[in-house]
């Protein structure tokens, strides 16, 4: 068993060439650009929260009809809806910019989220709750993130053990990976053409290794290139004229990819943290 492990690990450290060179370049890209890196990650995060509740002000009366006639709320209850949608979306993005008490406003955009699964009753729509649940996984790396810059050393009032804190960081980056790339799920269309075997295939691959935390920097960068790519050239909304409703699915669909590149590019700035294979590698 001894031999095998050895064995295991020998192979494990074997250098691939064109994938080192891979490497040194993200390496290269996060080291010039760490010091802004962050702030453009929590800009993208945050930007499908901004333009929904932007959206919110300019179709103030649309929305509060539609509430009215999906659940029958009432004008009272609809106005309501409406007014937590508009300022409980812009204050936290606003909050989480100037980097403030980012922990409440991370769980206030959670509860946003949570609500419009619920009133929009997308919560058996498998493409919008997956696409919710990465923008949960990029909410929590958020957090994950603030803690780590903060230096916290427990999870809440009354914990100080520093252990306990770290440890629930930990995992707070692994579930945000684990949600972040539900994305990508409704990315993957499984036609027969050698294009999208190949896009499903790498894509997939991928997924993987930002899910387990291998290669993470590395995996996350080439995830944030080719999501980049895609969300520009399926979701341009710009091309759309202002009256038609496809401009709107373009633009929505368009802010929430970009959010989920910010989680990613999240990932890029932190690793993957200690719950990763990456982690375990270091052990070897």
């Amino acid at each position: 068993m001894a031999s095998f492990l050895d064995n295991a690990r020998t192979r494990g450290v074997k250098q691939v060439p064109w994938l080192d060179r891979l490497e040194d370049f993200s390496d290269i890209f996060y080291r010039k650009t760490k010091v802004f890196l962050p702030h453009i990650a929590r800009l993208c995060l945050v930007s499908t929260f901004l333009e929904d509740g932007i959206r919110m002000w300019f179709q103030w009366h649309e929305q509060r009809a539609y509430m009215d006639a999906t659940w029958n709320m009432g004008y009272f209850l609809s106005t309501i809806f409406v007014i937590l949608n508009l300022f409980g979306q812009i204050i936290p993005c606003i909050m989480i910019l100037l980097r403030k008490r980012v922990g409440i406003a991370c769980g206030v955009l959670c509860g946003i989220v949570a609500m419009q699964t619920i009133a929009y009753q997308i919560l058996w729509d498998v493409q919008f709750l997956m696409r919710n649940l990465a923008l949960a996984g990029g909410l929590l790396l958020l957090l994950a993130e603030s803690r780590a810059e903060q230096g916290k050393t427990s999870f809440g009032a009354g914990l100080p053990s520093v252990g306990d804190g770290k440890n629930a960081e930990n995992w707070l980056q692994l579930t945000g990976r684990v949600l972040l790339v539900a994305m990508f799920a409704t990315l993957l269309h499984f036609e027969m053409s050698v294009s999208n075997v190949i896009q499903v295939l790498v894509g997939s691959l991928l997924i993987a290794l930002v899910t387990i935390g291998y290669k993470t920097k590395l995996s996350a960068f080439i995830l944030v290139l080719w999501l980049g790519f895609w969300n520009v050239y399926l979701n341009c909304f710009w091309t759309i004229p202002a009256n038609r409703p496809m401009r709107d699915f373009l633009k929505y669909d368009f802010f929430q990819t970009q959010s989920v590149i910010g989680g990613l590019l999240l990932i890029v700035s932190m690793g993957g943290g200690k719950i990763s294979v990456d982690n375990r590698k270091k052990d070897w």
